[in-house]
């Protein structure tokens, strides 16, 4: 789990506001208004969407105090937070060219979530702006080369315009750098993980072609150790997708654990490939679409048999498997049901819904479905802690609606899913300010992406070339409801009398599902070692690994 529209909205405020004095006159008098300057953070005209963040003080420093277990209180920035989702308050506006020097004003009332400025308790708040250059907020969070401000305590309401300064650009990260935590073991890898790790850039002819300019697919190929691209051996070949909001980047951790897995023979010898699934949308999870072009085909039949020049990979259909998590979960289950003949096995873990009877707990097809209230009136909840509800679909609706049109989880659904509209834009599948759902909109997403329905109508097709190769695991206590669409998907291939594997994993949630005792790795070994009997059926490799 983890879009961009509102284009009018956006006009209105590309022109600046005439002042603090006439901004609390008149029609807006109980707007709060802040002043933003363009400081030392840039020298050249700057675009982007400005965002502004506040929250209450004592309750962000109290964080940091526990963060830091008692040693310091200073809160190094203020930002959104979907699992305390009205925590913090955050506000908007587009700007263009904007000047060194300039300032501009910002209406904290006009575009904010969960509430205007002016209708904060008063009290003591931390805020800092941001410009989102890039306008990706809604899918990374801040990033290389967002213009910041420092963190200001301020008493809001204030009796005057509030003035804050972008001060400098946030410098791009080393994806390679450790963190302090990082066990002794990864460290030890990384030298070697990093010598078989390669990028891919690939040029997709297809995506170029729908695209009208040349479009790049990106990811990493990790070898495994011993590979010699000389020599005759060939290796199975694992195609990992991550969830929302991951990247070519973001990987690193993950390859680096394969990698030393590998190397101590707690995973047997594979070629894993990163894909990075990441666009300007959101995440397109390497389906077929009319608004993101065709990411399924431009895999299977250009970068696959790119690669598998390239390198010594087992081309065959049994030595080609999927893994993915979260958004990348239901990547891998579309591309194994899609592509069956390709892939000799997904085992896809807390996949985005491949049932859209059960949207993370609402049914899309039902009469009058709404996504954020339920037949009695009561708000659908779509994060939890176990039991706990930690924000509800309204609220993550309304706080990616207020941080940009562009790179949101659910707008990301509409780029994937939903058919294109007459001004070019995928259709939203629901009503943004009332959560109706569109009976139009989703009856094409049942035709082209519920992949329960999909194997409900094709299965006699499907059967010669996917029964088996379905692999499912999710905890019981998803933290985004994920286990119900599961149990609907199982109960499809139950009826189809297909064979498949679906594990429900008491208690676990989005986020620790892969953990078996303290390995927090675990479940990803056990899958690679399935994968690799299937590959192998004959290898005494993981038996040999076992008796060391």
């Amino acid at each position: 789990m983890r879009c961009r529209r509102h284009a009018v909205a956006a006009l209105l405020c590309l022109g600046l506001l005439a002042g603090a004095a006439h901004a609390r006159t008149g029609a807006v008098e109980a707007h709060e208004f802040f002043r933003v300057r363009m400081g030392a953070a840039s020298t050249q005209p700057t675009s982007g969407r400005l965002l502004l963040f506040a929250i209450d003080a004592k309750v962000a420093e109290a964080q940091a105090l526990k963060q830091s277990k008692g040693k310091d209180g200073t809160v190094g920035e203020v930002d959104a937070n979907p699992f305390r989702a009205t925590q913090t308050a955050v506000a908007a506006r587009e700007v263009s060219r904007w000047e060194p020097g300039q300032g501009i004003d910002i209406d904290a009332d006009r575009r904010a979530f969960p509430t205007g400025y002016s209708q904060l308790p008063p009290g003591d708040y931390l805020v800092q702006a941001v410009l989102d250059v890039d306008h990706s907020y809604n899918y990374g969070g801040r990033g290389t080369g967002d213009l910041v401000s420092a963190v200001t305590k301020l008493h809001l309401p204030s009796s005057s315009v509030p003035t804050l300064s972008l001060v400098k650009a946030l410098p791009a990260d080393d994806p390679w750098a450790l963190s302090a935590s990082t066990p002794s073991a990864v460290r030890q890898a990384l030298p070697d993980a990093r010598r078989h790790a390669t990028p891919i850039d690939f040029v997709s002819p297809a995506l170029s072609a729908f695209w009208g300019r040349p479009i790049h697919m990106h990811g990493r190929v990790l070898t495994p150790p011993g590979y010699d691209a000389k020599a005759a051996a060939r290796y199975p070949t694992v195609y990992y997708t991550q969830g929302f909001g991951g990247n070519n980047d973001r990987v690193i951790g993950t390859l680096v654990d394969i990698y030393a897995a590998m190397d101590k023979r707690e995973m047997p010898p594979m070629i894993w490939v990163f894909l990075d699934e990441s666009s300007p949308t959101g995440t397109h999870e390497f389906a077929d679409s009319v608004n993101n072009g065709p990411w399924g085909q431009a895999l299977t039949t250009e970068l696959i048999p790119a690669l598998e020049s390239q390198y010594r990979m087992d081309g065959r259909t049994s030595g080609r498997f999927l893994n993915g998590h979260s958004s990348g979960g239901w990547a891998t289950l579309w591309l194994q049901t899609r592509y069956p003949k390709i892939f000799g096995g997904t085992w896809s873990t807390s996949p985005d819904p491949g049932d859209f009877h059960d949207f993370t707990g609402i049914d899309l097809y039902a009469p009058h479905a709404n996504v954020y209230h339920r037949p009695d009136g009561s708000a659908w909840p779509l994060v939890r802690d176990h039991a706990r509800v930690l924000g509800t679909f309204e609220q993550f609706a309304g706080l990616e609606r207020v941080l940009g049109g562009y790179g949101g989880q659910l707008a990301s659904f509409d780029w994937v899913f939903s058919p294109r509209g007459q001004d070019g834009r995928p259709q939203p599948m629901f009503d943004r300010d009332t959560g109706d759902v569109d009976p139009a909109v989703v009856a094409y997403w049942r035709d082209h992406y519920d992949i329960a329905y999909r194997l409900q109508q094709q299965w006699p097709r499907l059967k010669p070339d996917l029964d088996g190769k379905i692999h499912l695991y999710v905890g019981t206590a998803d933290t985004f409801y994920l286990d119900g669409a599961a149990h609907r998907l199982k109960a499809v291939l139950d009826g189809l009398h297909a064979r498949s594997e679906f594990r429900f994993l008491p208690d676990r949630t989005h986020f620790d599902l892969y953990k078996v005792g303290d390995d927090r790795r675990g479940l990803l070994k056990q899958i690679s070692w399935a994968m690799y009997a299937i590959a192998r059926p004959d290898s005494r490799l993981k038996a040999e690994a076992e008796a060391h």
